[in-house]
């Protein structure tokens, strides 16, 4: 129960790799906010599930691309439990085309939600997290590859890599800043639209030929929640089974 009684904002957890951070966090002892944009039926269902369990959780809308409304959801979370211990930006969209193929408008939305997102919440944790606290931003290992298709989605991945960087000896207070860089896994957003020719495929590039299964993911971000991790800060965790 390394995080016990600490109460931690998981961005885009209604779903996904978030989903399973924010089940295996409360069932810890964490209290979870549950964070969505625009999937209050699967956030209210994860809530349900961690409440059921003995856990304690709450479902707040916002779209990190939005300040206003990341403001909104950090007074909110004070507002519910007093304090913010761990914020873990997991919140984002992928798109797989090929460079030429992209739109103005997918370009834009990517960056928003990806990158702007992360600017937006380690803005309001400047000054509302709690002094020696954690912040986890997720990357993916795609921006250590050249994967055709994923050159924006890679793109704005290294940026979240560069500002964990930098801003973890920017934020003082006793406050670690980390990223975690999974590889390919079995989510919804990473399935969608891959034949099982490349899945097979990706699968193979790891060292135990099989994707990731959200939960392997999330077993490493309870670790980089827990007082346990503090010595680490600044660095990118590879999440990925050898992949890269």
């Amino acid at each position: 129960m390394k995080v016990k009684n600490k109460v931690i904002i998981v961005t885009g957890s209604s779903k996904g790799i978030g989903k399973e951070v924010a089940i295996l966090l409360a069932k810890n002892g964490a209290k979870v906010i549950v964070n969505h944009s625009n999937s209050e039926n699967e956030a209210n269902e994860t809530v349900n599930r961690i409440t059921k369990n003995g856990g304690t959780a709450l479902a707040i809308q916002a779209d990190v691309s939005q300040k206003s409304q990341v403001t909104n959801l950090f007074d909110k979370t004070i507002e519910a439990f007093g304090k913010v211990d761990v914020l873990i930006n997991n919140a984002g969209i992928m798109y797989n085309k090929f460079l030429k193929d992209n739109t103005q408008e997918e370009f834009t939305k990517l960056f928003d939600i990806n990158v702007r997102g992360i600017f937006n919440t380690l803005q309001e944790a400047d000054s509302k997290l709690a002094d020696n606290g954690i912040i986890i931003n997720f990357s993916s290992s795609t921006a250590k590859l050249m994967f055709p298709k994923y050159a924006l989605y890679s793109a704005t991945k290294a940026a979240v890599e560069q500002i964990t960087k930098v801003f973890s000896k920017e934020i003082g207070r006793g406050i670690s800043v980390n990223a975690i860089a999974p590889g390919a896994t079995a989510t919804e957003l990473f399935l969608n639209g891959k034949s099982q020719e490349t899945i097979d495929k990706l699968s193979a590039m790891n060292a135990f030929n099989r994707l990731a299964e959200p939960i392997d993911i999330a077993r490493v971000v309870l670790f980089l929640a827990s007082d346990d991790s503090k010595w680490i800060s600044g660095q990118v965790i590879g999440a990925n089974g050898a992949l890269v």
